[in-house]
């Protein structure tokens, strides 16, 4: 494994904290959610399936040895049991690596209860201020993969504009590019236009951190990703894009004073309400991704369970300073 341990220490005599955090122990962590969700895959109840897979996930950060801090997680402290914003985890309290953290446990509850596509247990780790701790509220989120010169999307231009602009630069007509978005009623006028530009959109019901990262992998065929989801969720996956090179969008929607006044309690000031945040500008500095899949999709395979008692796992995990990505395919005997 590439440690690449002399990486970011300019002006940082202590280094770069990541390089103590072995980025395979990272996918513990989401595996252990994983699997503890994947047992209530369509058993109807999303409470269960995500409680699950957060008790899951903090007793797996106990055996990491960092000193780490939640800053996107399952809310506040008075919301949350475990997994609260400002929560410390991690085996080396006060001694160990000092990083942020930004996780959702289980990214698709929904989508787990009914046992449909592209649910994930994922998060984000970095050096200590270098992830927006982002309010729960909307994010409008514009994305495109790799490969595409810098400032190509634009979420101060119309979608028909960004299509045209990412059509022009992979040399196809527009007609020939595929937008991803979340299938919900404040996306009809948006999925109209698209529509009229013959473009081809892929409607998922949930999942859009799934949806975003599904633009780094040609694969999936998907060029674009365009809408409004949750602001956590536009975090985690600029940090997936920042280890990749994709580009992101985001900009904070707010739809009452109250979801103001929780932001401003997270640090958004008045005058970065209605900012446009690039993905550096989200995600800063090194930083790790790490992904497994719960149910399968587009991304990942879910939890598998074999007849001899094994149960299998496919996860993703990515760095920002070596651009590497790993796929990693795991067997777990069932306890």
């Amino acid at each position: 494994m590439n440690s690449n341990s002399q990486s970011n220490r300019a002006g940082d005599p202590a280094g770069n904290p990541l390089d103590r955090v072995l980025v395979l122990e990272l996918v513990r962590v989401t595996e252990a959610a994983a699997v503890a969700a994947s047992k209530l895959i369509g058993r109807g109840d999303e409470k269960a399936a995500d409680a699950a897979a957060v008790e899951a996930m903090r007793k797996a950060f106990d055996t990491l040895e960092i000193d780490g801090t939640v800053v996107i997680g399952e809310g506040e402290r008075d919301e949350a049991p475990m997994l609260y914003i400002g929560e410390k985890v991690g085996g080396a309290p006060g001694t160990g690596p000092r990083i942020d953290i930004a996780l959702d446990p289980l990214e698709g509850t929904t989508i787990t209860a009914k046992a449909g596509p592209n649910s994930l247990a994922v998060l984000a780790a970095s050096a200590q201020g270098c992830l927006l701790n982002a309010p729960d509220v909307y994010m409008d989120k514009l994305a495109v993969g790799p490969g595409y010169p810098d400032g190509i999307i634009d979420l101060a231009k119309s979608p028909s504009e960004n299509v045209r602009a990412v059509a022009e630069a992979k040399g196809v007509d527009p007609s020939q590019i595929i937008v991803c978005v979340l299938d919900r009623p404040r996306h009809a006028d948006l999925i109209a236009e698209l529509r009229g530009l013959g473009c081809g959109v892929v409607l998922i019901g949930d999942g859009d951190v799934a949806g975003v990262i599904a633009v780094t992998d040609e694969d999936t065929t998907i060029d674009m990703y365009m809408g409004s989801g949750g602001a956590p969720e536009g975090v985690l996956a600029a940090a997936a894009l920042r280890c990749v090179g994709g580009q992101f969008n985001g900009r904070l929607t707010f739809r009452n004073e109250d979801e103001k006044a929780r932001a401003r309690k997270w640090g958004i000031d008045d005058a970065d309400f209605d900012r446009i945040y690039t993905r550096d500008e989200l995600v800063k500095g090194d930083c790790i991704f790490a992904a497994t899949g719960v149910t399968s999709g587009s991304l990942l395979d879910g939890v598998k369970y074999r007849r001899d008692g094994r149960m299998t796992t496919e996860s993703v995990v990515m760095r920002a300073s070596s651009k590497t990505v790993r796929w990693i395919r795991g067997e777990h005997q069932a306890k």
